[in-house]
């Protein structure tokens, strides 16, 4: 049985609250201002990628005022980022607690069940971010690959051609339907979707690896080892040793 590749690195989305709060003396008291000052330093640190410190930001401004929404949701978004799962899913609970319209958070909060292995949850958030924003395509994408993971490949298709209707330009969109195509062995329709994945994204090395076991699929041997080559290589330049170690073991067994 041949082993295609879920990418799952930004499969989603993880949208980053960075509005900055103004500080006006005359308007806030001390402490206030103080929350405001450490929220402010926590965002520049996201935008910095300093994630452990933008959570010791936020947690200084939660310590002053618990009830800012914005400052739970970046530091779940800084945990997330770590790879902190469970620490992230807290603070989006908090958040969505104190800002229960908040799309985003619920989206994230799926993202962070899906990577837990939680699909079933997953597929409850993102319903929810669905029901409060139905044109954002990435909260398709998101159910579509939890309902996948649950072996609901149909169902998982809707979304994915969902995602696709609302925006067209949406590579992990079409990477992911390909993965549906080929997990209903329609291998033809996959390839499609390949091509289309790695025109808009050229750098997506798992489509171009499952480009390649689909072209062996169709008995196109030249074009799998080509495509698995390719992917090889771009997954040496983003470091991602394992995988470029897998696919070259799978080159020699072509070969």
């Amino acid at each position: 049985m041949i082993n295609y590749r879920r990418q799952i690195n930004n499969f989603i989305f993880l949208t980053i609250a960075t509005a900055i709060i103004s500080v006006n003396s005359v308007s806030y008291g001390q402490e206030e201002n103080k929350a405001i000052e450490l929220y402010n330093e926590g965002v520049e640190q996201l935008r910095e990628e300093n994630y452990q410190e933008a959570i010791a930001n936020f947690s200084a401004a939660i310590d002053i005022n618990p009830e800012e929404a914005d400052a739970y949701y970046n530091r779940g978004f800084a945990h997330h980022m770590l790879g902190n799962y469970s620490e992230a899913r807290k603070d989006y609970n908090i958040a969505i607690q104190l800002n229960p319209e908040w799309g985003d958070a619920y989206g994230n909060r799926c993202y962070v069940a899906y990577l837990q292995g939680d699909y079933r949850q997953a597929v409850k958030d993102c319903e929810q971010a669905i029901e409060l924003e139905p044109d954002n395509a990435n909260f398709y994408l998101g159910r579509g690959n939890a309902l996948d993971e649950l072996g609901q490949t149909n169902e998982a298709m809707e979304d994915y051609n969902q995602a696709i209707d609302l925006d067209r330009n949406n590579a992990q969109a079409y990477y992911n339907r390909g993965l549906a195509y080929n997990r209903l062995e329609k291998h033809q329709q996959a390839l499609v979707d390949y091509n289309e994945a790695i025109d808009l994204d050229d750098e997506l090395g798992e489509a171009y690896y499952n480009r390649g076991l689909t072209q062996l699929e169709l008995d196109n041997r030249e074009e799998a080892i080509a495509d698995l080559q390719k992917a090889a290589e771009i997954f040496e330049t983003q470091g991602k040793e394992e995988s470029r170690q897998q696919t070259l073991k799978l080159i020699d067994q072509i070969n």
